[in-house]
């Protein structure tokens, strides 16, 4: 077992960092409830000096293989946050939108530790900053390690705001020139691609508040409007109104979004198809 965590002060980190505090508390707790894991929870967590730091070696020790060591990849990812400060927050705003749109998530260590949804987004995100940075080998290396280990591919350029859920995430594919607002939902098997062998800004540029729901194929460059809601399964090929829900193949617009904020309530039903009592 990994040593003891250092005392903080509980009161002073929960007003400063409510997040961190709520992963070391929810951490304290995991290892009296299953002792078998401490390791895990201790060097995750409790031994790591704030939440970036956590977020670093989780996903180092997902990634880690024998071409590039978890050790080595701490250092490149630690050179990433120390370039952009700001992703500290980015990482809590995805967190947080785990917790509030993700029934299946009732704790903040949850992300973290198992959720490859988040582990594959803040890959990505770090592999951003490196792209930019010029290190394009580490940025490349890194979405390759996380097609293989999260069954998700992500080029490094491509974009993505913050508050950002991907659930389940299998299969999830985003092109170079894709751009992803703040406060999106994903489903599994979303495809933000290409429609030929063009060059140049070719992807989909999806709005903030948007649901993707499962199996969406967004393909080209074309924008999906604010808060607007992609039905499952369904291929958009041209650009779509901000607050209405798109449906088929291809894609049309069937009704409105639904609600304000479809990203947030994560509704993939067509209330006026139930209320018809369409058969199945």
């Amino acid at each position: 077992m990994s040593a003891r965590a250092p005392a903080q002060n509980t009161d002073f980190v929960s007003q400063l960092d409510p997040i961190w505090a709520a992963l070391r508390a929810e951490a304290q707790q995991a290892v009296v409830a299953e002792p078998l894991m401490a390791s895990l929870f201790y060097g995750a967590i409790l031994n790591q000096p704030n939440l970036e730091s956590a977020v670093i070696h989780r996903i180092a020790n997902r990634l880690h293989h024998t071409d590039m060591p978890a050790e080595l990849l701490v250092q490149a990812l630690q050179t990433a946050v120390e370039a952009e400060p700001e992703l500290g927050q980015v990482f809590r705003a995805d967190i947080a939108a785990v917790l509030d749109r993700d029934p299946a998530c009732g704790r903040h260590i949850e992300p973290v530790l198992y959720f490859k949804g988040f582990q594959a987004l803040e890959t990505h995100r770090l592999a951003h900053r490196l792209w930019h940075m010029g290190r394009r080998d580490v940025a490349y290396y890194l979405q390759s390690r996380s097609s293989v280990v999260f069954g998700v591919d992500i080029h490094p350029a491509a974009r993505f705001g913050r508050g950002v859920m991907i659930d389940h995430a299998t299969g999830v594919v985003v092109g170079e020139t894709a751009v992803v607002g703040d406060n999106v939902s994903m489903l599994h098997g979303v495809n933000l691609g290409g429609n030929g062998k063009e060059h140049g800004d070719r992807h989909p540029k999806i709005g903030s508040g948007v649901l993707l729901g499962a199996n969406a194929k967004v393909l080209g460059n074309i924008r999906i409007g604010d808060c607007a809601r992609v039905a499952a399964g369904s291929v958009v090929l041209r650009d779509v109104p901000p607050c209405v829900t798109v449906a088929g193949v291809p894609a049309k617009v069937v009704g409105e979004a639904g609600c304000a904020n479809p990203a947030r309530v994560m509704d993939h039903v067509f209330a006026d198809y139930v209320n018809a009592g369409a058969d199945i």
